[in-house]
């Protein structure tokens, strides 16, 4: 069975050495269809040659210490995308301003989906400007503009089930 600290060790040594994050590390599927996939970052992005030293330097450690068991699987080593997902609280802090979208476990205000600008990170909970999320094409309403209300909402970490950066192009 495979030890994914130990393989999360090897992967953290290696990308440190290179300035580099690591966002996740993940072994998914059996038999000829395994795949470990490693997602790194770096403020400025990523590059092809980040991705490929990782995934030269970490293959070597990991044939040489025998860490994944059994003969053969794929190794992918990416950058998160312009749709990362965020998960720890330095991922939060990092991209305050940034467009997200999130579920929650819990219902807020009869909702589990947002989508919004994060406005805040502090003391374990996210604020969300609601307003700033991207407008929906649809149909035009007839009359005059009703005045904008402010929609916020404050989500604690624990509660976020998943959260992704929404690309702002």
């Amino acid at each position: 069975m495979l030890d994914i600290d130990k393989v999360r060790e090897i992967v953290e040594r290696v990308a440190r050495d290179y300035g580099l994050e690591v966002v996740e590390v993940d072994f998914r599927g059996g038999g000829k269809a395994r795949m470990l996939r490693i997602t790194i970052d770096k403020p400025e992005g990523i590059t092809h040659d980040d991705c490929s030293r990782v995934s030269n330097e970490v293959s070597t450690i990991l044939d040489v210490e025998d860490v994944v068991p059994g003969a053969s699987y794929t190794l992918e080593v990416s950058s998160p995308g312009l749709d990362r997902r965020l998960s720890k609280p330095a991922e939060f802090e990092r991209f305050t301003g940034s467009l997200v979208k999130l579920t929650t476990h819990e219902l807020h205000d009869g909702n589990r989906h947002f989508e919004g600008r994060l406005e805040r990170f502090a003391d374990g909970k996210l604020t969300l400007d609601l307003n700033a999320a991207p407008k929906k094409h649809g149909r035009k309403q007839k009359g005059p503009k009703a005045p904008a209300v402010e929609r916020k909402v404050e989500i604690a970490l624990a509660d976020v089930e998943k959260a992704n950066l929404v690309p702002e192009i």
